[in-house]
């Protein structure tokens, strides 16, 4: 499952590029375990068309999970969830106004019917992670990193 010339199978969509420095501790978990990842920055308030077109064809792209950070009112991750049927992860934006409840409390009370799961605020990590794990579901070299991720935090 090397990263190298492989189709991406995790997206990462993010509502700003201010949000790309808080992402970044995904996009280096993901190098690390060797998935192969894209990128998108359209925020689903000013670019709403964009946020459908990439999320109704990332199966086609072979997406097979999807991390979606935003602030505020947060609602990137269920709208992107709306658009296709892979698993969304949101990762809750820590905020200037509300240190970023505001995002998470967005992120959790999505409706019936349209779920998604969501890591702690700024947990742009541990979105990877799981993103590996929903992975390891279906492929056995993904769940083998994080089995050795896991025993390598023990052992630390």
């Amino acid at each position: 499952m090397s990263a190298e010339n492989k189709a991406p199978l995790v997206g990462i969509i993010m509502g700003s590029e201010s949000d790309m420095p808080a992402m970044e501790p995904c996009m280096k978990q993901l190098e690390e375990f060797g998935v192969p990842y894209e990128v998108k920055v359209a925020s689903a308030h000013r670019k709403p068309a964009e946020v459908h077109e990439w999320a109704s064809t990332a199966v086609d792209r072979g997406i097979r999970v999807i991390v979606a950070a935003a602030g505020k009112a947060a609602h990137l991750g269920g709208v992107v969830a709306a658009y296709t049927p892979n698993p969304v992860i949101t990762v809750p934006m820590k905020t200037s106004d509300l240190g970023g409840l505001d995002s998470l409390l967005s992120m959790v009370q999505m409706p019936s019917g349209v779920p998604v799961a969501c890591v702690a605020i700024n947990g742009a990590k541990n979105a990877a992670i799981l993103a590996v794990q929903m992975l390891g579901t279906g492929c056995d070299e993904a769940r083998q990193k994080i089995v050795d991720f896991k025993e390598g935090m023990a052992n630390v």
